[in-house]
């Protein structure tokens, strides 16, 4: 396994969900020297400035500051984002019925629901409770077996052979926690708390929370050589890992005139419309922020800057499915294992145009890389990234990229071992050359 794949791997497995995602990216940043901003609080910033401000926990703005305004040099920006579809929990989530406590829980996203039932999950996320100094908000994760939603044996369902299985996501989804006479759920958020050390309170004291599901199976590679990776939330953790490992290692090389960002959106799974989506101002008004905050700003400086910048919006792309090869655009069959792929959709589904599809693949070429192409059959749908909506927002030229995968939304998703690090290497590319 390769040192990408494995810090990969563990990368995912520290953030089951988007505010763990945040949390161990700041991680990163800080060992690398970058420093926290806050959103209320006025930025001065200077040449070789390594910097970070978060939005809600979900959402993360990274960025260095490079030699020259960014009015004159512009920006290089990474997008991606933190969250994936899961099962979340409602407010009031503690149901009990025929001898059983279960919890009531909200699909997030396009969930493929039949892979969530019979696994070993567990609950992650943030909970707030009332402490002395008023609301505080704490990150949780149980970190053991504690749930399971059960299949229905083929006993009692024989016709799931002949017609497929149909989920009712309200009635057939709710994950079975206990035996009637158990503790509910601000009962065991409290008592895990304080058996974790990050708090002591009092059930009544757990005031809310945003609590999801995940898998409690490690990621790992799997096939005759190790080609594949297995893991949740490859969709879209591995685009997050891929983009700020390229941030770290650029800022190993000499500091470019433009000034390097990256941005991890939540949300992106529901729409991006939130205040901590790509449809909200976190990057349109960090880039504002730091373009005045250069040195005193300069006169336009925003539009100037956007003028000279380029996104790369880094979403997974659809690899090719052997058993399904007729839901693919013939000639246009992205393979794992065979490096990044450039998405284009006429009706700007994604953001790829000729100039930016060019560039990329440029890019790619001065690295010895090839990249696929992606587009959707002319009779589906296609799904959209954070690529269109920053475009729309910015006016920033964009191009839309990913590595390819398969099981894209199920519980657990398969990516390729040799793609992580030609990935990395062109967003390392990006960020660096002048």
């Amino acid at each position: 396994m390769s040192e990408f794949v494995a810090d990969l791997l563990a990368y995912i497995d520290l953030s089951p969900t988007p505010y763990h995602a945040v949390a161990e990216s700041i991680h990163r940043l800080e060992q690398s020297g970058y420093r926290s901003l806050a959103e209320n609080e006025l930025w001065a910033l200077e040449p070789g400035g390594r910097h970070y401000v978060v939005r809600n926990e979900g959402s993360l703005l990274a960025f260095e500051v490079g030699t020259e305004s960014p009015a004159d040099a512009g920006f290089r920006i990474i997008g991606a984002h933190t969250d994936s579809p899961n099962l979340r929990l409602k407010p009031l989530p503690d149901v009990v019925q025929n001898g059983y406590r279960q919890l009531a829980v909200e699909p997030y996203g396009g969930v493929l629901l039949h892979t969530w039932f019979d696994r070993d999950l567990s609950l992650a996320g943030r909970v707030t409770v009332q402490s002395r100094a008023g609301v505080e908000t704490l990150l949780l994760d149980f970190g053991r077996p504690l749930m399971r939603v059960p299949n229905l044996a083929i006993h009692l369902n024989r016709e799931i052979g002949t017609e497929g299985l149909k989920v009712n996501a309200q009635q057939h989804l709710a994950p079975v926690i206990g035996l009637e006479d158990g503790p509910e759920l601000r009962d065991l958020v409290a008592i895990e708390l304080r058996a974790q050390g990050i708090s002591d309170f009092p059930p009544e004291k757990v005031l809310a929370f945003d609590l999801m599901a995940y898998d409690t199976q490690s990621s790992g590679v799997s096939g005759a050589r190790g080609e594949f990776i297995h893991a949740p939330r490859l969709d879209n953790l591995a685009s997050c890992h891929a983009g700020l490992t390229a941030l770290l290692q650029s800022g190993e090389d000499r500091l470019p005139a433009f000034t390097r960002v990256v941005v991890l959106y939540d949300h992106e799974e529901v729409g991006s419309r939130s205040a901590t989506g790509a449809a909200g101002t976190l990057l349109a008004e960090g880039l504002d922020r730091v373009v005045t905050g250069f040195k005193g700003g300069e006169p336009q400086g925003l539009a100037r800057a956007l003028a000279s910048s380029t996104l790369v919006s880094a979403d997974m792309a659809h690899a090719v499915h052997p058993n399904y090869s007729d839901r693919h655009e013939a000639g246009h069959t992205p393979v794992i294992g065979r490096g990044p792929v450039i998405k284009i959709n006429a009706n700007q589904a994604y953001a790829t145009d000729a100039t930016t599809s060019g560039f990329f693949a440029s890019l790619c070429a001065d690295n010895e890389i090839e990249p696929q192409y992606f587009v959707v059959r002319s009779d589906l749908a296609c799904g959209s990234t954070i690529g269109p909506i920053t475009a729309a927002r910015l006016g920033v030229r964009t191009v839309d990229v990913g590595n390819p995968m398969l099981s894209m939304h199920s519980c657990r998703e398969m990516a390729g071992a040799a793609d992580v690090a030609p990935m990395i290497q062109v967003l390392k590319a990006f960020l660096s050359e002048d």
